[in-house]
């Protein structure tokens, strides 16, 4: 019973299936224009508050990948070469 109601809730053609994406498509590109729309208009209000949030994400990314770079490396200098 619960297969013929899974059944019943899929499309049944790949035309039904094709306007559905689309649809749902739609709908995310009008979901992030808004919430980049949105994310402009905070900026502009608050612009000192963006610089700082901006470096701060700036500051995290560099830090992550300044220690990813030191996980996986020697953890002594390497041996000066000796003078002759």
């Amino acid at each position: 019973m619960a297969d013929t109601e899974t059944a019943n809730a899929l499309p049944e053609t790949i035309e039904e299936a094709r306007d559905e994406a689309k649809s749902f498509l739609a709908q995310a590109q009008e979901a992030i224009g808004d919430a980049v729309d949105a994310t402009v208009a905070a900026v502009k209000e608050h612009p000192i508050a963006a610089a700082g949030i901006a470096a701060g994400v700036a500051a995290a990314v560099g830090g992550a990948a300044y220690a990813a770079t030191q996980l996986g490396g020697d953890k002594e200098p390497a041996a000066k070469p000796a003078k002759k």
